[in-house]
Order: structure tokens, then sequence, then C-alpha cells
């Protein structure tokens, strides 16, 4: 479940079902009509095609709601924001709604909705009605979709560290015709789907699903979305948890090198492991050294599957992949024990599933929605140039993870659309504020977490000294925290850490 729903954020870089529903549009300064049962469509057959193991305790409506393409023009063109509705059959004492969102940028809420419905504490979902929504320009949401299977392939394939410059100047190259291939479909649109807009689609679903206030569960990217709300409407919310920090006052240099330390002390997490649980770990004792030798091999030699090379690039991202959760360390080992023998099954296994590419190649819209969020929310991304030297200075202070970090970065260098940078300040107004750290946490390091908090001012921090990325609802620890202040607005004491 955690490697479906908890998806990649910041400078790294679902084909969806459709789910009906219908909810109508709003006029300027009028908030959505409230939704009644008869408004919801029951989709439980949808829901069925997301997830066929999704709890049958439940009830699934769908709806879609109408909002402004651009908030500073309420009366302009609409866009409609697709959610679904999970209630359980036991529900009593109902509070409200929960509210998820699962990151990427890109994730859908939606199906992250239908997973939590075997994943959330049962005392949870029987409190609240689960709403998943797919952000604008993610999945059923107006989606962005304008970077080609083939363009994937080639960037997901390439060198994950060109050092020669030739191959850097490919990379480039290749970044620059993907970012073309945007502008030349969706134009000055392309700031219209930054986070400060869809912030704001969030209290026009808070109206229409008939809340006064807003509860929220973010996970990773979800967790900025939700603090850009905060600081928007800070006397909307009723409870907010953002598990797996963003940090949005540092600069996307700053946030592409916490992402590289996070790897970096994720993977040497990983090395340890391995050499203490050598009969899981065929790659034991040195981990590392086996994988570092494992991305040389396939530069010089890339083993085949099924007309597909398992290049340097292709490997990289099933180390990606598998470092999200612990749970994928053994998969790791075994993918790379198994293309070491000339197999890349598991690894392209690994690798296609970060990248959300299907079996016969084709890509959902998660990383076109990725590059359109991140690139409208970074006013200062580095220059080529720039990104060039912190490859050189970050493959020396992470050997593994710094230089491919660095190209990560050349998506918004060269992005030609515009940009709306999110805000960065108090919460003033706002009730407490639960931010979830894990210590262990590749993609959101734990260090953002106590920055978070504090810069909203009412942030109170939870911390799990566990590995991966995320921490609710790993341990009962963990989730007694967190059910507690949904359901009943207890905050976790000052300090709180849950052990592994």
């Amino acid at each position: 479940m955690r490697r479906i729903v908890l998806l990649v954020v910041a400078a790294l870089f679902s084909a969806a079902c459709f789910l009906p529903g219908g909810l109508g549009g709003s006029d300027e300064g009028a908030a959505p009509s409230p939704t009644k049962d008869g408004i919801w469509t029951p989709c439980t057959d949808e829901a069925r095609k997301i997830y066929p193991q999704a709890s049958r305790s439940f009830q699934y409506h769908c709806a879609k709601v109408d909002v402004p393409k651009d908030w500073a023009k309420p009366d302009g063109p609409k866009i409609q924001i697709s959610l679904i509705r999970a209630r359980i059959g036991s529900q009593s004492d109902r509070i409200g709604s929960l509210l998820v969102n699962p990151g990427g940028p890109g994730g859908s809420g939606v199906d992250t909705a239908v997973y939590l419905t075997n994943a959330l504490p049962v005392s949870v979902l029987r409190r609240f009605d689960l709403v998943g929504f797919d952000p604008r320009g993610v999945g059923r949401s107006a989606p962005v979709k304008c970077m080609s299977d083939e363009d994937l392939d080639a960037s997901f394939g390439s060198e994950p560290d060109p050092v020669e410059q030739a191959q850097f100047d490919q990379i480039v190259t290749l970044t620059k015709q993907m970012d073309a291939g945007c502008k030349a479909k969706y134009g000055d649109d392309l700031k219209l789907y930054g986070t400060v807009q869809a912030a704001k689609d969030i209290d026009a679903i808070r109206q229409a699903v008939g809340d006064d206030k807003l509860t929220y569960l973010g996970y990773s990217y979800g967790t900025l979305l939700g603090a850009t709300y905060a600081q928007l409407f800070p006397k909307n919310i009723r409870a907010m948890v953002l598990d797996g920090a963003v940090d949005p006052t540092m600069s996307s240099v700053e946030a592409s090198e916490s992402q590289a330390k996070g790897f970096e002390r994720a993977f040497s997490n990983f090395d340890a492991w391995c050499k203490d649980h050598t009969s899981r770990c065929p790659i034991a004792p040195d981990a590392r050294g086996a994988i570092t030798k494992a991305l040389d091999q396939a530069r010089a030699n890339p083993v085949t599957y099924e007309g597909r090379k398992a290049t340097s690039g292709w490997v990289f991202y099933a180390v990606i992949s598998a470092l999200y959760t612990q749970d994928r360390w053994t998969d790791l080992a075994d993918a790379i024990d198994s293309l070491h023998d000339g197999d890349a099954e598991a690894v392209f296994e690994l690798a296609d599933a970060y990248a959300e590419r299907t079996p016969g190649g084709s890509y959902s819209n998660l990383f076109d929605a990725n590059a359109a969020v991140n690139c409208t929310d970074d006013d200062s991304p580095p220059s080529v140039s720039q990104i060039r030297t912190l490859q050189s200075q970050w493959r020396e202070k992470y050997p593994l993870f710094g230089a491919p970090l660095a190209i990560g970065s050349l998506t918004c260098s060269v992005w030609s659309g515009g940009r709306d940078p999110v805000p960065t300040g108090k919460a003033n107004g706002a009730p407490p504020i639960v931010v979830v750290g894990t210590k262990g946490d590749p993609a959101t390091p734990y260090e953002q977490t106590p920055a978070l908090a504090n810069m909203l001012g009412v942030g109170h921090v939870l911390t799990w000294e566990g590995e991966g990325h995320t921490a609710y609802p790993e341990t009962s620890c963990i989730s007694s925290a967190v059910n507690a202040y949904l359901i009943d607005l207890t905050v976790p004491a000052e300090g709180k850490t849950c052990p592994a």
C-alpha cells in the first residue's frame, strides 16, 4: 500500500479510469452547492477497478466540483475536480469528511482513498467519510498530459550521472524537448497548475462536501498543499495532519540537496541492514558495492529483458523505488542479484512501479503533472550551468544520489511555463497542526519536519524513528497519536517520539 500511495516529491521527477460524478458550477463569490447523498453518484464498480481488494465494508460514491480555471478570474472558464467518497457501513458519531492527498505532486487522491479503506484505522474510518480528490492537472481533474511515452522512456533510461559533456547536453536537449511539448499544448495555462491554485480548490471541496471546517491528511507533497491551505484559510481548519514534511522555505537547490542527503542516508541504512541480515540480502555484505557495480555494468553492457535494455537509468530508479519503504529492501537485493545473473525482470518491476509505466509502455500523467506543479511553484530554479557545477560538487558529497538529484533540477531550469510560488508564512489563526516526520525518510528528510512546523507557527512535531517515506499508520504508537488528534483533537505531547 505504501509503495502505491506515497509518491516522489520535489526535484525528482495515474492511465486512470474515469469516475462519473455530478456537482454543478458556482457563481463568483458563492460556494458550490452543498452535496447531498442524491447528488453523489454510486461508483463501487469504478472503485473495484482501481483496487480489486478495496474493502467491501464501504459504499463508494463519486462527484465533481466545478472551480475556476484561474482563481484570479472567478467568472472565467471552469475546470472540474473529481472526488470519491468512501463511507463505512458501521459509521457512527460522524464528525465530517477526512480529505486525503497522497503527494507527488501528481498522485491521485481518488485512488488513494480507495487504497486507504484497507489501511487506515477502523476507529478513524467509522467517524469520517474518507474523501479523495485528484488535484487540478492530475488523473481525472483536467489532467496535464504533454510528455510522450517515448520521451519518458528516454528520460528514465538516460544516464543518471552524465560525466561526459555530450551525455549531459543530450539530457538537456531531451528535457527541453519535453518542455516544448508542454508549452505548445498548454501555453500560459501551465502556470495555473501550481499549489496555490490547488489549495483554493480544496476550500471549494470543503464547502461542496458540506463541512464547516476542514479535516485533512496530507502525505509528502500533500504536506506542502496542506501548509499552503493553512496560510490561505487558517480559520477554516478543524484538524490537519502533515506526514512527510516539505519545507517551502528552502530554495529548490536546497531541497534537492536535502533529498540527495536523505536518499544517501537511507541507502546507507539499507547497506547496514544487509550486513545484519545476510540470509535475506543476497548481495550482502557489501550492498553498496554490488549496486555500484550493477550501475557500471549497465553502462557498459545493459541486460536485455523483453526487448528493453536495463540501462543505468532504469537500475538507478529501481534503487530509488525500493528506498521508499523498508518493505522493498529485500526486493531490491533480489533484483540486483538477479541482474548480476542476466535477468532484469525484477529491476524493471521496481523501476516501472516508480515511474507508473504499464507493461505495454504507456505512462500515467504523474510526471507531466509533477513538472507542471513543481516548476510553477519554483520561482528561482538553478541555471543549466549551475546544475553542471552542482553535479560535480554533490557527486563528492553524496556518491550515489548527489549527481542525479542535481540533474533532476533541469526540468524546472528549462521550464517555459509561468511561475506562482507558494507562500512561506505563519498560519495565523489556525488550530494546532500535527507534522509527522520519519528519521529514515529518504524523499522528505526528517530535518524538514521541524522546519515546516516552525514556519507555520502552530505545528506540533510527531517523530517516528523508522525507515521509509512517511509514518501513519505504520505503527501503533504513531496511529494512536494521530487517531486521538483526528477524532478528539488531542495534540500529541511535545517532543513525542515513537520507536521503529
